[in-house]
């Protein structure tokens, strides 16, 4: 995992550990369909936290928004 932003850091930390890997392992792929995300970075937004990386079966880019309860 990359920080770049540290608000959103300071939100993905408040998540369960649990919880943060089944977000990881649940992202989609556009190529692969379901997926792993890899080499992520956690980025601030106005509804939660946006996730970048690849897919860990294909690398293709993807990205997933965790949002805020």
């Amino acid at each position: 995992m990359t920080v770049i932003d540290f608000q959103a850091a300071k939100k993905w930390s408040k998540i369960p550990k649990n919880l943060q890997e089944k977000l990881l392992q649940n992202v989609f792929c556009p190529k692969c369909g379901v997926t792993k995300i890899t080499d992520y970075s956690l980025n601030d937004d106005e509804f939660g936290i946006i996730l970048d990386g690849s897919c860990s079966k294909c690398g293709k880019e993807v990205s997933r928004l965790v949002e805020e309860a």
